[in-house]
């Protein structure tokens, strides 16, 4: 069960770096943007895409962590 779950949380650390790397990107192109616009009402295509890599990096952090307690929990027994 440990070499499955090992493998389980790196990927789930790759998954947090893509979204965070993806987050940022679409950060700066959003300021960016924003700067150009002026101002607005309403989110932009960039702010929804932040919050949506934000819920994402969220979420796969959570896995991991939920992967990691298993893990801890089987190496007690």
């Amino acid at each position: 069960m440990t070499y499955l779950l090992v493998p389980v949380i790196v990927v789930l650390m790759i998954m947090v770096v893509v979204s965070l790397v993806r987050g940022i990107m679409a950060f700066m192109q959003g300021t960016k943007s924003d700067l150009e616009r002026g101002d607005g009402t309403g989110a932009t295509e960039m702010q929804l895409l932040q919050n949506k890599m934000m819920f994402a990096r969220i979420k796969y952090q959570a896995a991991a962590i939920l992967v990691i307690a298993v893990l801890l929990g089987i190496s007690k027994s």
